[in-house]
């Protein structure tokens, strides 16, 4: 990379960090240029805007969640293999944004009903991964790994509970062990949904 580019990376890098703590919302220009030793305008010349950045620190985030949930997931057989390596990435990733954050769950709060160019880049994410969720499910009911009537979005729906569970419990009650809770709910809805002629 050039230097402008590796200083434009960096800069998310930290706009990431920052964001992931304080929401997209405490994400500022100044805070910023101060944690980078930078002027406003520096940082400025990298991205047009205040929205700009917000954008790219979203699009950011959303690269490595798929690098880290989805691009070892579906290395793994369709069907319940696949499926149930989404969730363990899933929560993997989740247990270690316990202290961090996640950008995801706290841009839901922060723009459930702001409407915008944040708001709709935020949710096109969020739908893109339910959407991978969703269609892995019914290729698990497809492959005969889970009862013919299983509703795909059903599970899915049940699946994000778990995860939202640990998120408030975890992050928010402070309540060890979440994680471990949420794996031992998932093996139980699996088991609800299994076809029982392959156990």
């Amino acid at each position: 990379m050039r230097k402008g580019e590796m200083t434009r990376a960096a800069i998310l890098d930290v706009a990431l960090e920052l964001a992931s703590r304080d929401g997209l919302e405490g994400l500022t220009i100044g805070l910023l240029a101060d944690r980078m030793n930078m002027s406003k305008s520096g940082v400025f010349a990298h991205f047009g805007s205040r929205e700009d950045l917000q954008i790219e620190v979203l699009k950011l985030y959303h690269r490595r969640f798929e690098q880290e949930v989805f691009v070892p997931s579906v290395k793994e057989p369709r069907g319940l293999p696949r499926l149930e390596a989404m969730f363990k990435h899933w929560l993997k990733r989740v247990s270690v944004e316990i202290a961090s954050g996640c950008i995801y769950i706290s841009g839901a709060v922060e723009y459930d009903d702001r409407p915008g160019p944040i708001r709709d880049e935020l949710v096109g994410m969020v739908q893109i991964w339910q959407s991978a969720l969703v269609r892995c499910a019914r290729q698990a009911v497809d492959c005969g790994d889970l009862k013919a009537d299983t509703d795909p979005q059903q599970l899915v729906y049940e699946m994000y509970g778990l995860v939202l569970a640990v998120h408030h419990d975890a992050r928010f009650l402070r309540i060890p062990g979440a994680p471990d809770r949420a794996h031992r709910g998932f093996a139980r809805l699996i088991e609800n949904y299994r076809n029982p002629t392959t156990k």
